[in-house]
């Protein structure tokens, strides 16, 4: 089997409140990747619905999930690396992301709703309220090994989890110049 290019992009994924961002926070330190919250690409309207606890539709989410594409394409088109957290709940969703791109991977943060509504009734200061997260787990369609994923549990403090997501990524510390 030949070694294929490093992945110039980690799309870090799962439901409301299974650590998207801390994780991805922490996997760019480790790596020295720039961090994207995927959150800031949603347009106000967006926001709003969903601090209004309203879930989005598939039609609030193409333009977000687009501009996180964009992003994606600019900074893979510079040579550069960037993590961005992102649901990315339905294949559908991870497909509009990759726009067939074989350079980019996600890392699935697998948790259960129990350990997840615990941790979303004590987060402050989000725009996502833990009553949609149901409708996260009914919309969420795991991904599969053929989507280029390394999934990992959220049982395990973030550096441990940053650790699994580096070994299975065969990454190192640094920025990786092949993958197997």
């Amino acid at each position: 089997m030949g070694r294929a290019e490093a992945p110039c992009a980690l799309i870090v994924m799962g439901v409301s409140g299974s650590g998207k961002s801390t994780v991805a926070k922490a996997l760019g330190e480790r790596l020295g990747w720039r961090f994207e919250d995927g959150d800031s690409f949603h347009p106000a309207s967006n926001v709003e619905k969903m601090r209004a606890g309203h879930p989005l539709t598939d039609e609030d989410r193409w333009p977000w999930l687009n501009a996180i594409a964009d992003e994606i394409a600019r900074v893979c088109g510079r040579g550069e690396h960037v993590i961005i957290a992102c649901s990315a709940l339905k294949h559908t969703y991870r497909d509009v992301l990759l726009r067939g791109r074989d350079d980019v991977r996600f890392v699935f943060l697998k948790g259960t709703k129990e350990l997840i509504a615990e941790r979303l009734a004590h987060r402050k200061g989000h725009f996502m309220p833990p009553e949609l997260l149901a409708s996260q787990f009914n919309t969420l369609e795991p991904p599969e090994a053929s989507e280029h994923v390394v999934t990992v549990s959220i049982d395990e403090s973030v550096e441990a989890i940053v650790d699994g997501v580096v070994r299975q990524l065969k990454l190192g510390g640094a920025i990786p110049k092949v993958l197997p």
